[in-house]
């Protein structure tokens, strides 16, 4: 009986089949990894610079605050100037979140007050991190301050006898400046050096300065951001009708948004606070802050 050939037409189709799938395994058909096309996860934000803040009352020296509030150095009784000079504590419900406090001396010449908040932002969102956190915080309070536009060709900044502080730039870790810059402008104060003004009628007891002439803030003095304090600043300068004038500083390090407001009333009518003045000792115990954050 003939044998028929059963074998030789398996292996040919056993011979194609595996041609088939040496082909589809090839660097052309090779089955996708898994693995290959995934990214590794972003890492999560760090945590800001500080974890602590300190104490808002013994961070202005017995100097800045004679300095800035002159009325201070006279007051007779040895136990309510030692009151006056400690300060006012803000309310808070963690000191380490949040410190503030106030001055206020009276003379024959002014009435001075004296404004110091910290503010350490901690972020809840794990896709941001603390510096952006406090960034927006700070974009906010540039935005409510409707800084003017700078002109063009101007500073953003007016020169600043005390140099330049750490970390200057807008933004988080960046130079750049801020996406609200473009609209207003980023604000911080800079670490100021002198305090003195070039107004001629300027007291150097610290009386109120100016002239019963002066009205409104010089151009060059206007609301602006200021690039030489913190990562990113601004000053605002307000004169009310009755010629109480309000300079007020806010500057971010960090995730630690410092603010300053130093006002002035003087006791006679017709006398308008010198805006130089103001702005200078307001700068420049900015930059004494801007410094004791490390």
């Amino acid at each position: 009986m003939q044998r028929k050939a059963y074998v030789p037409g398996a292996a040919v189709l056993l011979a194609a089949l595996l041609a088939a799938c040496t082909g589809g395994s090839g660097s052309g058909g090779r089955a996708a990894d898994p693995k290959a096309g995934s990214t590794t996860s972003a890492a999560a934000p760090q945590p800001g610079k500080y974890r602590t803040l300190a104490d808002a009352c013994s961070a202005v020296s017995h100097d800045t605050l004679d300095a800035l509030l002159p009325g201070l150095t006279r007051i007779a009784d040895q136990e309510q100037r030692d009151r006056a000079y400690q300060g006012e504590a803000a309310l808070t419900y963690n000191n380490d979140r949040r410190s503030g406090c106030r001055w206020k001396a009276e003379s024959t010449d002014a009435t001075d007050h004296l404004f110091v908040d910290f503010e350490r932002v901690v972020s809840y969102d794990n896709t941001v991190s603390d510096d952006n956190a406090a960034h927006q915080v700070y974009a906010t309070k540039e935005q409510a301050a409707n800084l003017p536009v700078p002109s063009a060709g101007s500073s953003s900044s007016s020169g600043s006898p005390g140099g330049p502080g750490p970390g200057s730039g807008s933004g988080p870790g960046s130079g750049s400046a801020s996406p609200s810059s473009s609209a207003s402008a980023t604000a911080t104060v800079s670490a100021a050096g002198a305090s003195g003004s070039s107004d001629p009628s300027a007291s150097a007891s610290g009386s109120p300065s100016g002239s019963p002439s002066a009205t409104g803030t010089p151009a060059d003095l206007q609301p602006r951001t200021l690039d030489d304090l913190g990562d990113e600043a601004f000053i605002d300068d307000e004169l009310s009708t009755a010629q109480q004038r309000t300079v007020t500083v806010v500057f971010r390090t960090s995730n630690v948004i410092v603010t300053i407001e130093y006002d002035e009333q003087p006791a006679a009518p017709g006398i308008t606070p010198s805006s130089k003045d103001m702005q200078d000792k307001a700068r420049k115990l900015a930059g004494q802050l801007a410094g004791s954050l490390g």
